[in-house]
């Protein structure tokens, strides 16, 4: 597997809040093409106005979307003009009911989509929504580079959050371009479960399987020291000087997620090392 189609979306016509620059050295880093989606938003709810009102409402809101979008694709196709690397950009509009399934469009053809932290100031919640779409609807791997990240070398040193769950699996099979190329990879197990199937050996079928894949693999077992496991692994990445950390996403409903908090939603949230998620 290789990266060979990298897309990113933008819902903000400030391109200093997206990822297109990380996106854009990555395919230059990866020989790929780059996709673009310009994303116009459409906000309003329908039915939460007085009768009479909507039609006017909706033709400005979609007016504005509308503008938005083809700002951003002029911005995007100005700054890759000159780049040396294939790609394309697309600009659409959506209104917030509507966005999960554009962005998933275009999301499950692509190797690998690249966005920033969903949460935080200036945020919204096409941003979160877009996310979900990747992750749930798209079934594509995502990587979330907090703003200021170096990506020219990133994934020399990662970190992969292992707890034996489907999700966790199919980030680090999405992930093995990655890892086959890191200088040094550390399987992170928290807290493992003492009848579990590997209780004598956390992490060693893991290791054995990335080993005949050329990845050379140390396993650390990490007591949850703190409240939360994000901040464990968090703070384990900061430890060995990681520039990237390797996990599934959303093991846990998206609701429970967004009422009660979970690593998922927290790693998103606080996480300055980027991150490679899969569902």
């Amino acid at each position: 597997m290789e990266y060979k189609t990298i897309l990113t979306i933008l819902t903000d016509t400030d391109l200093k809040e997206s990822a297109l620059e990380p996106a854009i050295t990555l395919a230059r880093r990866e020989d790929a093409h780059l996709d673009v989606l310009c994303l116009g938003v459409d906000r309003t709810q329908t039915g939460y106005y007085y009768a009479g009102t909507n039609a006017f409402i909706q033709q400005e809101t979609l007016q504005k979307a509308q503008e938005d979008s083809e700002a951003m694709e002029t911005a995007v196709k100005a700054r890759l003009d000159h780049e040396g690397i294939a790609w394309a950009c697309e600009a659409a509009v959506a209104q917030i009911a509507g966005l999960s399934h554009l962005v998933a469009q275009r999301s499950r053809f692509s190797d690998l989509v690249v966005m920033p932290r969903p949460y935080g100031e200036g945020r919204g919640i096409e941003d979160e929504a877009a996310v979900e779409a990747v992750l749930f609807d798209g079934h594509a791997p995502l990587l979330i580079v907090p703003e200021g990240s170096d990506t020219a070398n990133i994934g020399q040193k990662i970190v992969v959050a292992w707890n034996m769950s489907a999700e966790s699996l199919a980030a680090i099979k999405q992930s093995r371009p990655l890892l086959k190329a890191a200088e040094a990879v550390n399987i992170a197990v928290i807290d493992p479960p003492q009848h579990g199937a590997d209780r004598s050996d956390p992490g060693g079928a893991l290791s054995q399987m990335l080993s005949r894949h050329g990845v050379k693999a140390e396993i650390s077992v990490l007591a949850k020291t703190m409240p939360r496991v994000s901040d464990v692994l968090r703070r384990h990445a900061q430890d060995i000087e990681a520039d990237l950390i390797v996990m599934g996403a959303y093991g846990h409903s998206r609701f429970r997620e967004a009422i009660l908090g979970g690593a998922t939603r927290h790693m998103l949230e606080f996480t300055e090392v980027p991150v490679l998620m899969a569902h």
